[in-house]
């Protein structure tokens, strides 16, 4: 049975084929995926997906894939963990954190939407893969490809983290860094794209693509016991995942999964690139592009963002709010992060930590209510990021005396 009915418009409302296309025709608005619900509905429970594989695919009737998935069967289904001490820390009644940090097989949560496009690109006979990125993008599409006997190319900023490199490298991929800042990166992978046919994931592919995000969003229900969290807040790029989030709650209603309740989304960007957040606060919906991202938090640093549009609408139509975070806020909170719940996050889980915690004191979550934190990446993978601020080891001689004088604080004895 299909459940994956069409491409749509979503300004317009035009139906477009289900095709390797992402922009409408008529007003440039972008291409989503639209579904046959009333089918849906008849087919999925919440016994059924109980029944499945632990995994991002156990939410299959609402993703845009026709056949079965090919790609990422092992991603997804990560843990949603109930943060007491970073709670109590937030001064918050009841805290989770969806840990998206030890997603498979790249550690960050675009191993879902990598999963769905590439499923996707072989669909449609794409034999050559490729993206945009800032990082994370670029080291799950090597490997997924690699597992799915794809060639592929990643094309990202020429300054970026080398974990983050070396982590593309590494699975042989075509790693090709340009001298500019993300968006002009995306620029030429546009002109890339229409050249040479390849299925870029984030460009021609994106319409599939976005939709994975979807999955985290899914998880979060059915780890609460199919209950729509009060509060959720995410990191926002592109603010498609903030997006996607929505849609998914949204869905899970639609098809009976979940009953209907309030809910609010919240958004989180660095201040030195926080062309969303600045819309959201300025009390518009123009996103005025940061041509020079400024940032520690690189996964985060797209100036153009091609989502914020409706990201600022989804946190607007729910009640949430939008906050950014310095440099140092976010180092901080990487270390609080980890301090209390033992979860190292990228420089981007610093931002949603450092934005909670902002949005918490100031009342716009209450603090006697519950909330979800998205952790979308593992701290490894941007380590420079915090590595002069966490101190060093300190050395001493395998000596009892020297350990004993280390713990009391004395001067180390000197050798007999």
């Amino acid at each position: 049975m299909e459940f994956f009915s069409n491409l749509k418009c979503r300004e317009c409302g035009r139906l477009y084929p289900k095709k390797a296309i992402h922009v409408c025709e008529f007003d440039f608005g972008p291409l989503e995926a639209d579904y046959d619900y009333d089918a849906i509905k008849q087919h999925i429970s919440r016994k059924a997906v109980a029944s499945r594989p632990a995994g991002m695919w156990r939410y299959r009737e609402l993703l845009p894939i026709d056949g079965d998935p090919t790609v990422g069967l092992q991603v997804g289904f990560t843990p949603l963990v109930k943060a007491d001490r970073l709670a109590k820390a937030l001064g918050i009644r009841e805290l989770y954190i969806k840990n998206d940090s030890v997603n498979y097989p790249t550690l960050s949560f675009k191993d879902r939407v990598v999963a769905v496009a590439l499923s996707r690109a072989r669909e449609l006979g794409f034999e050559v893969v490729a993206c945009a990125s800032t990082g994370n993008l670029a080291n799950s599409v090597a490997a997924n490809a690699a597992s799915a006997g794809l060639k592929s190319y990643v094309l990202i900023p020429a300054d970026l983290e080398q974990s983050k490199v070396l982590n593309s490298l590494v699975y042989g991929t075509e790693v090709i860094g340009i001298r500019g800042p993300y968006d002009q990166v995306n620029r030429l992978c546009s002109e890339i794209a229409g050249k040479y046919g390849w299925g870029f994931v984030n460009v021609n592919l994106r319409p599939y693509y976005a939709e994975g995000s979807k999955t985290m969003g899914f998880e979060i229900l059915e780890q609460l016991g199919w209950k729509i969290p009060r509060h959720t807040v995410a990191p926002m790029a592109s603010g498609s995942l903030l997006t996607k989030i929505t849609k998914a709650y949204q869905e899970a209603v639609k098809v009976g999964l979940v009953d209907e309740a309030p809910f609010s989304v919240y958004g989180a960007q660095a201040t030195g690139c926080s062309p969303i957040a600045a819309a959201f606060k300025g009390g518009t919906d123009l996103i005025k592009p940061v041509p020079k991202p400024d940032t520690i938090a690189k996964s985060l640093a797209i100036g153009t963002p091609a989502d914020g549009y409706y990201a600022v609408h989804a946190m607007r139509q729910t009640g949430g709010a939008a906050e950014d975070a310095s440099d140092p806020e976010i180092i901080d909170a990487i270390k609080l992060l980890a301090e209390t719940e033992g979860i190292f996050a990228e420089t981007a889980g610093g931002v949603t930590v450092a934005c909670a915690k902002k949005l918490i004191a100031t009342g716009k979550i209450p603090r006697d209510e519950a909330a979800v934190l998205c952790i979308t990446g593992h701290g490894l993978k941007t380590a420079e990021a915090v590595a002069q601020h966490i101190g060093a080891p300190r050395v001493i001689q395998p000596s009892l005396r020297e350990f004993d004088a280390l713990l009391t604080g004395e001067a180390v004895p000197a050798a007999a």
